[in-house]
């Protein structure tokens, strides 16, 4: 079995992992604004996101020999470890339900708002309850100043969202449009819409024309719903992302001595293995009653129909395998350098704010006090990944 040892192949898994987790959540945003359902998306996801589990497990997770204190993933598979199997197929479940959620939210409230926002949660509540799990290993001098700067930096991310809306319900304004209170558009706005009556194609981002071909052509229609609904299911993602890494770490470590005498700890390929595949029955499970009992006013579908559904299947798989890999990155580093300091990776948006300015034209055209707005959101980030990074530890 391989296991990362140095402070510095720690901080390399967090780096590859934030890519990775910044870079698939612009590829599911991308096929949503190109009409494709997200129940097609999420399910096609969860299978290369699954994939990649079994994928580290055979490769990282049977490297070397096997000891009783180490064992490999295949040897670890027939031992008595069910407690711990039971705290990391919970940490899939929460994440499943988060991923699922953050799939809606992107739609209401922005890739990079959503990010934001969820990711300053996770680290807020996530990463204060991983230093305690980790028994202090990070140092809190350097941890806690990093925890303030997420905090600060989910406030700004709100405040980016309240802006740019404010913004968009202008352009609209502007273009002849009557957005109501919420920025939604009349009903007979909505039919003109429909009917693509006034729709310029080709339109430039960051002008009314391009927001009104975006909603025409998008799978989730968000004109007509308030923006609490899309924050409220932000804020959700956000609290059961907080809880997935606490729970892995509980897993792998046994903090609360649920293990039996002997019985080694679960090594972080057998973890993520079980993690992963309590997260993959979720989201099979609820995006197929999604198929038959959509939610937001999306479309109903079938099995049949995902099946037939080849429009974006290749992203979607690799959606999942960034997604896989990413995960797996995260804990191999948090194992090694400690949880809280490998939840550096929340900074993503830092990635998904790029990807959402360069293929969807985010904030474009916007107004001077949503950039000072959005310029404020990523310093903060910079200033709390760096700090995170730094206060990592080393597990004895």
């Amino acid at each position: 079995m391989y296991v990362v040892e140095s402070k510095g192949g720690a901080i390399a898994c967090m780096l590859l992992a934030l890519f990775f987790l910044g870079t698939w959540p612009a590829i599911m945003t991308l096929l949503e604004r190109r009409g494709r359902l997200p129940q097609h998306t999420y399910l096609d996801y969860t299978m290369t996101n699954l994939l990649a589990a079994v994928i580290i497990a055979l490769t990282f997770g049977e490297i070397g020999s096997s000891t009783p204190e180490k064992p490999n993933f295949i040897a670890q598979l027939s031992q008595d470890n069910w407690p711990s199997i039971l705290f990391a197929m919970a940490g899939g479940v929460v994440l499943s339900l988060g991923n699922l959620s953050t799939q809606y939210a992107w739609a209401f409230v922005g890739l990079s708002v959503t990010e934001v926002i969820t990711a300053s949660i996770t680290v807020v509540i996530g990463t204060t309850l991983n230093y305690f799990l980790d028994d202090k290993i990070n140092r809190a001098q350097i941890l806690f100043p990093g925890v303030g700067c997420f905090l600060i930096a989910v406030c700004l991310g709100s405040a980016v969202h309240s802006s740019n809306a404010a913004d968009n319900k202008a352009k609209l304004k502007g273009a002849g449009y009557s957005p109501t209170s919420n920025g939604a558009l009349t009903n007979e706005e909505l039919r003109n819409l429909e009917k693509g009556t006034g729709i310029i194609e080709e339109a430039k981002a960051g002008t009314a024309e391009f927001l009104l071909e975006l909603e025409k052509r998008r799978a989730i229609k968000v004109f007509g719903k308030s923006t609490i609904v899309g924050l409220s299911i932000t804020f959700f993602a956000g609290v059961c992302f907080s809880l997935f890494s606490p729970a892995f770490n509980l897993a792998t470590n046994d903090q609360w001595h649920t293990l039996k005498k002997g019985v080694p700890h679960l090594v972080v390929y057998t973890a993520f293995f079980y993690f992963s595949v309590s997260c993959f029955v979720i989201a099979l499970i609820l995006n197929i009653t999604f198929l038959y009992l959509p939610v937001l006013d999306l479309p109903r579908s079938s099995f049949k129909a995902y099946i037939n559904d080849w429009n974006g299947r290749g992203w979607a798989l690799l959606a999942g395998l960034l997604c896989g890999f990413g995960n797996g990155l995260q804990f191999m580093g948090g194992q090694a350098a400690g949880y809280a300091a490998a939840d550096a990776v929340q900074a993503l948006p830092l990635v998904s704010t790029f990807w959402g300015i360069l293929l969807f034209g985010e904030y474009q055209k916007s107004s001077r006090r949503t950039y000072v707005l959005l310029f404020g959101m990523l310093f903060m980030f910079i200033v709390a990944v760096g700090v995170l990074m730094a206060s990592s530890g080393h597990r004895k």
